[in-house]
């Protein structure tokens, strides 16, 4: 049986090729590589293109749930190519309202041009969110990694002055969330409170899944709830959503309050809150640049490895 230092240290291996963009590029790039990745991805993500990601949100639609789409990708480092991926995006948006549907949308601030300087990221991202606005519906930015959280939070408070619907992800194991935190509910926006999947030091993170991690999780978590701050609790541990039930019972059927989980795993939980009366969203990702995203997921649980086998062998 593997012993939980063996499933941190491989969790940290994916985290790392999940950060690893040469490794990244070595396997898009080798056919045979490539579509083994392809059919493993398929269990987190809804498909290459907008279409794809449309008709599950009908679907989900159709048991109750809200959604979230995003176009995945990050660390885009040429202009041109994020303001094409701002294009896709902005096209993906004007698809849904074609097709009678709703959703949040989500993108990291990186995959629209962040990383190659804080203006573009800016531009596109107020881009994004009126054309999000147009459509009836808003915007929630993702985290990213700690050495671009701030960054994140700047460009979503510039984002915020004129789309105050604006959400913006929070990470339980970072020791600066609290913090942020605060900061973020100066505004009106949403906040989603996740536990932080990226590979970080313990210098800035809390182990994941630690007693710490939770405790900061739940502390979030009654802090929005009790100031009756729009919050969607994205996570599908069912024992921490048990532990939040138990404590805040009533007040997470309040209109601020969402149960979100990932597309791929957490169904079965999120037909079970629906049921009960709570306010349920599944987060669906599409596109090629799904890379980072499903490794991140895939470490979450490193068992979930011997399930990406079980895929290639159905696939």
């Amino acid at each position: 049986m593997t012993n939980p230092s063996e499933l941190l240290a491989a969790a940290d291996t994916l985290r790392g090729w999940a950060l690893d963009e040469r490794l990244k590029q070595t396997v898009m790039a080798h056919p045979v590589l490539a579509g083994i990745a392809a059919k493993i991805a398929r269990r987190y993500s809804a498909g290459a293109r907008a279409d794809d990601a449309l008709r599950l949100l009908a679907l989900n639609a159709a048991r109750g749930h809200r959604g979230s789409i995003e176009c995945v990708g990050e660390s885009v480092r040429d202009a041109d190519v994020a303001s094409g991926e701002t294009e896709e995006i902005i096209g993906m948006i004007r698809q849904l309202v074609a097709g009678g549907g709703t959703a949040t949308i989500s993108f990291d601030l990186s995959h629209v041009g962040s990383v190659v300087s804080s203006e573009l990221g800016l531009e596109n991202g107020l881009r994004i969110a009126q054309a999000a606005r147009d459509a009836g519906t808003s915007v929630m930015i993702s985290a990213e990694g700690s050495d671009r959280t701030d960054l994140v939070l700047g460009i979503w408070e510039q984002i915020s002055y004129d789309f105050p619907e604006t959400g913006v992800t929070l990470q339980a194991r970072l020791h600066r969330t609290g913090t942020d935190l605060e900061r973020v509910m100066r505004r009106s926006g949403p906040v989603r409170i996740v536990k932080g999947a990226f590979l970080e030091t313990a210098a800035v993170a809390h182990v994941r899944n630690s007693a710490p991690m939770y405790d900061a999780y739940r502390t979030m978590a009654r802090r929005l709830v009790g100031a009756g701050h729009r919050v969607n609790i994205a996570t599908h541990d069912e024992a921490l959503i048990g532990d939040l039930r138990a404590e805040l019972g009533g007040d997470l059927r309040a209109e601020h309050v969402e149960f979100e989980t990932l597309q791929g795993l957490g169904a079965t939980l999120l037909d079970a809150l629906r049921q009960d009366g709570l306010i349920t969203r599944e987060y669906i990702v599409y596109g090629p640049e799904w890379w980072l995203y499903v490794l991140n997921r895939i470490a979450e649980h490193p068992e979930r490895a011997i399930t990406a086998l079980a895929d290639l062998r159905q696939a």
